[in-house]
């Protein structure tokens, strides 16, 4: 909690002399998220399951007519060759609107172009430094833990995510749970899951830590176990087999994300280790799977206390998913890209001051402004530091105006 005490009165006597609130308002506190005309949505219209999830999505998220970016190629295939993708990459990057800065693909096969995941392929072009034969470490992302909201305006990137599904009833229930997720705030829980299996439990090494981060910010629990079994709150679960017995015997809530850390989780129908579409069957909104051997890199899978800070903050599924992977290159990223659980801060006057609040506020320096109308003119009055952490910040005592916050400096990312 964050309070400031005296700090205006001298500088806003000119804001407020004239047609201020009866009571302080905040008219705007920044929490940058992807937009539904910032993604564009990639359809074969060469498979029939994919128009039809192409269609649904664009009805149920108003997507931009604009925004649907229609290829051809055939389907059913687990893989594109380098060549194919290629030239269908150069053909999407000439119908992609300027705005859009990320992509949705609209089917859950193929998932894989040559070495590399195909939503990498998508994000920076076909890249062999992406690729590892053996056990060795790939190109990073320039996007892993950043604050960047625009990525293809600072980075030349668009991170990509798979609408992937078995069926295309299966895909539009998928969106329908992200949907049902925006600005719910759910009350569940996070689910580090610690298994037997030690050449897939690297992840566990950080557990202690995390919990103790996020703990006082939602609930965070470390489970011995090979076989969590009926949770009613999943938020988050993260763990690492090759099968995660008993996903349906647990409830997961809108907007929640699940992953497990293993040699071929993307391999979507293959036969040899469990699938990430899995999670999703069992009611996760996103997941992640590797297409080629990463080896047990955690750098080439999702780093959780990246992804749970991001979501939490109210970034999108496809954003906090993708910064939390710092080696994306043989990794497949599926979900519903836009789902936002924790989108949205509360902005209650109270007593002469003014409060705000959300599940995490996100930590850096901003400007405070003031205006004696909700139009403006908007003048700086003060700068307030938040810290990581921060959920809630009162400002006690204040003249009446309209104020809005503008987020200034960014702190060092969170490790």
């Amino acid at each position: 909690m964050v309070f400031l005490r005296g700090l205006f009165a001298a500088l806003l006597m000119q804001a407020a002399a004239h047609a201020a609130p009866p009571e302080p308002v905040v008219t705007h506190f920044p929490q940058p998220a992807l937009s539904t005309d910032q993604l564009g949505v990639i359809v074969n219209d060469d498979d029939p399951d994919s128009v039809a999830i192409a269609a649904y999505y664009r009805d149920r998220r108003g997507i931009p007519a604009a925004n649907l970016i229609h290829v051809r190629f055939k389907p059913g295939r687990s893989t594109l060759t380098r060549e194919e993708f290629v030239n269908l990459k150069r053909r999407v990057d000439r119908k992609t609107p300027k705005q859009v800065q990320a992509y949705a693909l609209t089917w859950a096969q193929p998932y894989r172009v040559g070495c590399m995941s195909i939503t990498t392929a998508f994000a920076f072009g076909f890249d062999p430094t992406f690729c590892a034969s053996s056990c060795k470490p790939t190109r990073p992302s320039p996007y892993f833990n950043s604050d960047v909201a625009r990525p293809f305006d600072i980075h030349k990137i668009r991170p990509t995510m798979s609408l992937a599904a078995a069926s295309v009833a299966e895909a539009k229930a998928l969106i329908d749970r992200g949907i049902a997720s925006d600005g719910s705030n759910p009350a569940g829980t996070a689910y580090l899951v610690s298994t037997t299996d030690k050449a897939r439990n690297v992840r566990a090494a950080g557990y202690d830590a995390l919990r103790t981060r996020m703990q006082r910010i939602i609930p965070t629990e470390i489970v011995e176990t090979n076989a969590l079994e009926n949770m009613p709150d999943v938020m988050f679960y993260f763990t690492g087999l090759t099968h995660v017995p008993s996903l349906d015997s647990n409830t997961f809530l809108p907007g929640a994300i699940g992953d497990h850390l293993t040699s071929a989780g993307g391999d979507l129908f293959g036969s040899g280790q469990m699938s990430s579409l899995a999670w999703l069957q069992a009611g996760a909104t996103g997941s992640y799977g590797a297409v080629v051997e990463p080896c047990n890199y955690p750098a080439k899978f999702p780093a959780p206390a990246v992804v749970m800070t991001h979501y939490l903050q109210g970034e999108t599924l496809i954003e906090a998913y993708w910064k939390s992977v710092r080696m994306p290159g043989q990794g497949l990223f599926i979900g519903e890209p836009l789902a936002r659980p924790f989108a949205g801060i509360a902005l209650p006057s109270h007593d002469g001051g003014v409060a705000l609040s959300a599940r995490l506020l996100a930590p850096g320096l901003y400007d405070v402004q003031a205006a004696p109308s909700m139009m403006g003119p908007y003048r700086n009055v003060a700068r307030l530091p938040v810290a990581w952490g921060t959920r809630e910040i009162k400002i006690d005592r204040i003249p009446s105006a309209y104020y809005r916050f503008e987020r200034r400096a960014d702190p060092a990312p969170a490790q």
